[in-house]
């Protein structure tokens, strides 16, 4: 009985993980075509206001989740570390074909 309460459990954990990489996949998508547009504009990889205010809204989602914000945070700087490194590639690539 419980190998197949853990076992549902598991298909279900199963489940999330495959949503949370599309979704990350989504996400790198979109970042993508922003930072194209950052090169392209001259804007920095970098958002530092941006990221404190989405820190802040991911911190009040988190609690009202029931999830520590701190991990939420660490999950978020993450992902928009990769980011920036996406960005700041762009841009050196978009330098490149200046040159």
């Amino acid at each position: 009985m419980n190998t197949d309460i853990l076992r549902e459990h598991r298909v279900r954990i199963d489940e999330l993980d495959e949503q949370l990489i599309c979704l990350l996949a989504e996400r790198f998508e979109i970042t993508k075509t922003v930072g194209e547009l950052k090169a392209k504009t001259g804007l920095p990889a970098a958002d530092p206001q941006r990221e404190k205010e989405q820190i802040a809204r991911l911190h009040e989602i988190a609690r009202r989740e029931g999830m520590d914000p701190i991990f939420g945070e660490k999950v978020f700087r993450l992902v928009v570390d990769e980011v920036i490194r996406h960005h700041l590639q762009t841009a050196d690539k978009r330098d490149d074909l200046k040159a």
